[in-house]
């Protein structure tokens, strides 16, 4: 093959020239995200049931949906939540790569069979069935600039202008208004109704008789009179559409011909549907909007749509009303995916310049770097053939890809340099004896190389997508490497280089000059060191042995993790204040800690959705989006962490009566809502709601007294006062009231009942009935209601009821069909999330039988990379050893081979235990790449020595030989490699944390590998050439093979 191209260069320009422009009509066409789709794919299950309490929720809503999920197709697990406000959501995750519009039939499908057991108030309210995402893209705001609207009518106008837009957005997965639209609210007196002798049911049938669209028909229609000349459609104003309208409802008509109207014992007005959740931006109320995206969106995409949207529909908004988008996530991702294309350019010039440095002339420098950019563009065209994006992923997979891609190149370059300069060849003859001697190593290098990534690309699960878009990445940009060192290298090679007489270089230069000569004395000790390594190879190898064991011990105890926490730019807040709390309490601790997030320098602005947390829903709860200032703005000081943990300190103390809790989001989206470990403690022996609580306060004590862990906490909202109604159910008999009716009239004015539409401005929006608030403050208030019994007469609540204050849930959750309380929290300094994930299990193993756990989220998967990393350590290296065997036909020359890998490993486990970085996703592919690395060292120096015993040279002396070859460019392949990783390993900004993780593992790992697999290399080879293949040979005298170095002139 080589031949060819040599004799054709031409046809080598142009076959790389062509992986050039397919490579760059690729780029433009590949997708931009930070991170590929790794979490699994989710669908949300959501519905309410108005006035019920956590517990009836569940038992009659909750339990029997879940039931039906069970079972479903490819479904992983599934978590629900059911609140004190009637609101019941399910979210069932899926296994990687489950078609989810086919899932969410599925699950429609099930839902269908239970729909006759649910209530009718929660059918009436729909069920809402959608593709699920708890990453929140964007917040979108919109602003009164003269203050002429309040919070419902921007929320009003956003529903009716913003809201299904931006929905139907490709990409956008959920938007979720956090305000409210208008709705003819009907609130009534008790105290009139009594005093006319109504009832809050009354009001009801009496709007839904009297606000109803009517069918009239037409006049003229067919069959008609053969003498009907017209027809016409008849109109009967049914529904209602104003205040006044709604006010002259008649419910009673007395027999004086006086009437009783609506208007009479209610005050109507067009508010708000609801008063739960309200947004305010820098301390301002506003209307919000939150875009979250859908499971298969891509964020740079997405977003750049909904901007345009936006500006879009602004050029029709009121002269009062201006948006803004406050928060947003996509920055990080296009400082990332810059910052690691900086890291990228970084890398080529680094090695450029090692390689000049060891070549000391610009034609064959340029020869290796050229191969660079034709094999990343060749690996581009493969992910766009692949359906993958451009991330951080399959970028630091291209950083890696830089310091392998120019070995090839460079071991041809240099084996050409070292036959024109021994031998005196011409270049193109130079070229042809040199491809013949190293076209097996490459091709050799290349299938270990390729082996070693290929099988990361056959892992399933979210860990097995990370894992894939590396492999993918790297054998594309490995393959087209070795196939150019085979085509355009070997081309270029004989037409640009200059001849170079016999025993002669190419510089003169003092400082090249100085180089060799100091790489020339290296050589020659190395080759004295080797010859007297070659002569004590059994000390060598017990020392091996023992360093085995030493790594052994090293990597157990090395702490776990999943991936590094970077600074995304943003962080969140929890605000919780006691489960009592009204509105006005929980604003004025929202006020206090946005007056101290103004302070800080690196904040830029803070968005505040209040009624909303990750913890639940509740008058009493709310959640900071705090976008900080750009990394370029911030030191170490308004560091994403450095402002977490700030809050989590400043506001603890400083306000007392609430708990405020910052978080930085986790490195992937949809795994969480923090960085942290996400526990769930399951009640599977069936011993109710208080024992499971008592069960988690044990646990949730004893992991904040742990050294090891902090911050630990029920993900959710605590117990909170409640007001049990004690109906006696025999007096209620007595008095000829039925329960149906007790449950309207209380449902009715407490909890707001829906009860039809009204045509309001070109949309159709809701009439609901209420109790005024003045009605609904006290208990008292209940038993002053009235109901009707049979007989028509009002019977008061305090005749048969009692009122009782207790402590009960303000939220129910349940994991996998068990109850189940949400426990999340940290690992202290010093310790890896592997080691908050070892300590919580042990301290569960300690509570009561009939309490179990899960894990979910970040944590779920980082305990499945956990357990799958051995298993693909070991199958990389048999896949390694199996393509080793098969080349070289032989099964102990890659036994020999394979020796090297765990000094690198140990070069790797050493970057780690100094740097303070855990096991984790990115060491794990460290340490497959120093495999493959290592094992391409010893190749080199293998493959020469197997070639020279052929030639009838004795073992020992062939093993030397092929060392002093092969120092040259193992000393410039390992150091180019070496600088090319570097600057990963020093990052910062955006991603620099994952950066960090991998530029430290496979640099440390490389070092390693380059100082100890050059001496231990031929004790490899040699000993196993001894033992397995027979070879007995003596020692030759190192002496004898080694004079003084070569003098260098100056």
């Amino acid at each position: 093959m080589a031949s060819f191209f040599i004799d054709r260069p031409i046809f080598a320009w142009v076959v790389a020239l062509f992986i050039c422009l397919i490579g760059a009509i690729s780029v433009p066409l590949l997708p931009i995200a930070q991170y590929p789709i790794i979490a699994p794919p989710s669908i949300s299950i959501s519905t309410s049931y108005p006035g019920a309490s956590p517990e009836n929720l569940y038992n009659s809503v909750t339990r029997l949906i879940e039931e039906e999920l069970n079972g479903a197709s490819g479904i992983l697990n599934f978590e629900s939540t059911s609140d004190s406000l009637g609101q019941v959501e399910i979210i069932a995750n899926f296994v990687p790569g489950t078609d989810t519009s086919a899932a969410s039939v599925e699950v429609q499908n099930r839902i269908k069979r239970v729909e006759a057991r649910l209530p009718r108030a929660v059918i009436q309210q729909g069920i809402l069935i959608e593709e699920a995402s708890s990453a929140v893209l964007q917040i979108i705001t919109l602003n009164s600039t003269d203050g002429s609207l309040d919070e419902v009518g921007l929320g009003d106008f956003m529903i009716r202008n913003v809201l299904g837009e931006i929905r139907r957005i490709p990409g956008v997965g959920r938007a979720t208004l956090y305000s409210t639209e208008r709705s003819l609210r009907v609130w009534v007196d008790p105290a009139k109704l009594v005093g006319y002798g109504l009832t809050a049911d009354d009001v009801n049938k009496a709007i839904s008789a009297q606000n109803a669209q009517v069918a009239s028909g037409s006049i003229g229609a067919e069959p008609s009179t053969s003498t009907q000349r017209t027809s016409a459609l008849v109109l009967v104003k049914g529904q209602l559409s104003s205040p006044d309208e709604f006010g002259a409802i008649i419910l009673r008509a007395n027999a004086d011909g006086s009437t009783v109207r609506l208007r009479d014992v209610a005050r109507i007005e067009v508010g708000g549907l609801s008063y739960q959740f309200n947004t305010r931006l820098d301390g301002k109320p506003t209307a919000g909007l939150s875009v979250l995206m859908s499971p298969t969106g891509n964020a740079l995409a997405t977003a750049s749509a909904v901007e345009a949207k936006m500006k879009e529909l602004s050029r029709f908004f009121p002269a009062n009303i201006s948006y803004e988008i406050p928060y947003n996530i996509t920055p990080v991702v296009e400082a990332s995916i810059k910052k690691v294309l900086s890291t990228l350019v970084e890398a080529v010039v680094l090695v450029f310049v090692v390689m000049f440095l060891f070549l000391q002339n610009i034609r064959y420098t340029i020869i290796p770097t050229i191969v660079v950019p034709v094999a990343l563009l060749g690996a581009c065209t493969t992910l766009l053939l692949a359906g993958y994006s451009i991330n951080m992923l399959s970028m630091f997979g291209m950083v890696l890809a830089v310091g392998i891609l120019v070995d090839d190149a460079i071991v041809v370059v240099e084996n050409v340099e070292r036959i024109m300069s021994e031998e005196g060849l011409p270049p193109k003859e130079a070229t042809r004896k040199a491809m013949s001697q190293i076209s097996g190593a490459i091709i050799g290098i290349t299938l270990v190389l390729m082996a070693v990534f290929v099988p990361m690309a056959f892992f399933p699960g979210s860990v097995g997508i990370i894992y894939r878009q590396f492999s993918v990445t790297m054998v594309a940009a490995i393959g087209f490497s070795a196939f150019l060192a085979l085509s355009l290298t070997p081309a270029l090679c004989a037409t640009l280089l200059k001849p170079v007489a016999k025993g002669h270089g190419h510089s003169s230069n003092v400082v090249f000059s100085r180089f060799n000569h100091l790489l020339e004395a290296c050589r020659f000790h190395y080759g004295r060191t080797v010859g007297f390594s070659l002569k004590r190879t059994g000390r060598l190898m017990l020392v091996y042995v023992a360093l085995l064991v030493g790594l052994s011990w090293a990597f157990v105890n090395l702490p776990g993790g999943f991936l590094p926490v970077d600074d995304q730019g943003f962080v969140t807040t929890d605000v919780q204040t006691p489960s009592d709390s009204s509105y006005p309490r929980t604003e004025a601790v929202i006020e206090k800690v946005e007056k101290y997030l103004a302070q800080r320098p690196g904040v830029d602005n803070v968005t505040f959705l209040t009624g909303f947390s990750f913890s639940g829903q509740g008058m009493n709860t709310a959640q900071a989006f705090i976008t900080l200032k750009d990394w370029s703005e911030r030191g170490p000081k308004d560091s994403a962490a450095a402002i977490v943990a700030d809050i989590n300190r400043d506001l603890s103390s400083s306000i007392r009566d609430a708990k405020i809790s910052a978080l930085q989001p986790p490195p992937i989206d949809n795994l969480g809502n923090s960085s942290g470990f996400s526990f769930r403690l399951q009640d599977r022996g069936q011993k109710g709601y208080p024992a499971l609580m008592r069960a988690a306060d044990q646990l949730i004590a004893e992991a904040n007294a742990s050294a090891v862990l902090q911050k630990v906490y029920v993900e959710g909202l605590p117990e909170a006062g409640v007001v049990n109604l004690v109906i006696d159910r025999e007096k209620a008999g007595a008095f000829g009231v039925t329960f149906e009716d007790i449950n309207n009239t209380i449902s009715t004015n407490l909890g707001s009942n829906y009860i039809n539409d009204f045509p309001n401005r070109g949309r159709m929006q809701r009439v609901v009935v209420q109790a005024d608030a003045r009605d609904r403050m006290r208990t008292e208030d209940i038993l002053n209601y009235n109901v009707k019994n049979s007989r028509g007469q009002l019977v008061p609540f305090s005749s048969f009821t009692t009122v009782e204050w207790a402590r009960g849930p303000t939220q129910i959750a349940g994991f996998n069909y068990y109850p189940a309380v949400r426990i999340s929290g940290e690992a202290k300094p010093g310790f890896t999330s592997g080691d908050a994930i070892a300590e919580m299990e042990r301290l569960a193993g300690k509570l009561p039988r009939g309490f179990g756990y899960e894990w979910t989220g970040q944590s779920l998967q980082e305990k499945l990379s956990g357990s799958q990393a051995p298993f693909l350590l070991a199958l990389s290296v048999f896949v390694v050893f199996l393509c080793l065997a098969a080349l070289y036909e032989s099964w102990t020359i890659p036994l020999a081979v394979l020796l090297t890998v765990p000094l690198g490993i140990v070069g790797a486990v050493i970057a780690a235990m100094l740097r303070g970085l855990p096991n984790d996703v990115y060491f794990t592919v460290g340490l497959i790449t120093i495999i493959g690395l290592a094992a391409k060292d010893a190749i080199l120096i293998i493959e020469f020595a197997k070639d020279l015993r052929k030639e009838g040279k004795p073992l020992v002396d062939a093993t030397i030989e092929a060392c002093r070859l092969r120092f040259r460019p193992i000393l410039m392949t390992g150091l180019a490699f070496i600088c090319g990783v570097l600057p990963m390993a020093i990052a910062h900004g955006a991603g620099g944390a994952s950066q960090q993780a991998l530029g430290s593992i496979v640099m440390g790992g490389m070092i390693a590998v380059v100082i100890l697999a050059l001496l231990m290399v031929p004790v490899f080879f040699v000993s196993v050439q001894r033992v397995l293949a027979g070879d007995r040979e003596k020692v030759a005298n190192e002496g004898e093979a080694y004079g003084p170095p070569a003098p260098v002139k100056p």
